[in-house]
């Protein structure tokens, strides 16, 4: 049986980026999700995060890269519905600094039932499983 768990942006990059202070672990986790069966799924908000990280602090050529090998990752776009939710937990949340893009994962996730990979504290501050 195939699992899934919705990737968010802080493990994405740690994967790519030998220098990160999670690279390390990020590539033991996505060893860990294929044992286990895990597919990742990625939002779309997410992959332009994510692409953009990339782009600006590893350069074109990293980025081209990571586009063709993330090419394969299912995706999907969040609804109207996603992004209005989105918006009342960061609003909810005044106190947090939590992005718009963490609150459309978690929107997603809670939508979808699944959890999030993720190194961000603010799922758990937004009450969202996250895969560990």
């Amino acid at each position: 049986m195939m699992r899934a768990v919705l990737a968010d942006t802080g493990p994405l990059y740690a994967a790519v980026d030998p220098h990160d202070a999670r690279h390390k672990q990020a590539i033991r986790e996505l060893s860990k999700l294929d044992d286990e069966k895990h597919q990742v799924v990625l939002a779309y908000p997410t992959l332009l995060e994510a692409y953009t990280m990339v782009l600006y602090r590893l350069g074109k050529n990293v980025a081209s890269t990571w586009l063709d090998e993330i090419g394969q990752t299912a995706m999907i776009n969040p609804t109207p519905e996603d992004y209005r939710d989105a918006f009342a937990r960061v609003r909810a949340l005044g106190d947090q600094d939590i992005t718009l893009f963490d609150g459309t994962v978690a929107a997603l996730a809670i939508r979808m039932g699944l959890e999030v990979w993720t190194y961000d504290h603010h799922f758990d501050v937004m009450r969202v499983p996250v895969w560990r």
